[in-house]
């Protein structure tokens, strides 16, 4: 898809030239360090952000206009989470197959194989 460094970027990435071992190591290993990786980077956002405020142009601390975090909004968060469990709780245990699909009630047949299924 890029022209002159197409072929030469995926042997690159794929570490030969065709998807081998190589390539499964790195992309495991990329797939297991990229939320560390994303983790690490959302802290940092967050250290800069909460030092001078996300909405401050001149950088200056103005505590004063602040109210703190808990415990009023850790309480309203809380409570939000309490009621939504207690809602889904209510529903797994008053009627837990609402949301299924109807086909699951339907008994298995092994010798019938289904009509949209065609050797």
């Amino acid at each position: 898809a890029i022209p002159y460094l197409g072929t030469i970027l995926v042997q690159w990435v794929w570490g030969g030239f065709a998807v081998d071992n190589a390539t499964l190591t790195r992309f495991f290993t990329f797939h297991f360090l990229l939320p560390f990786i994303v983790a690490a980077a959302t802290m940092v956002h967050l250290l800069f952000l909460h030092q001078t405020g996300s909405n401050n142009p001149i950088g200056l601390n103005s505590d004063s206009d602040k109210i703190p975090f808990h415990p009023y909004f850790s309480w309203k968060d809380i409570m939000g989470f309490l009621v939504m469990m207690m809602m889904l709780i209510m529903l797994s245990l008053i009627n837990p197959y609402l949301l299924g699909d109807p086909d699951n009630f339907i008994p298995a047949n092994p010798l019938v194989t289904p009509v949209h299924i065609q050797p």
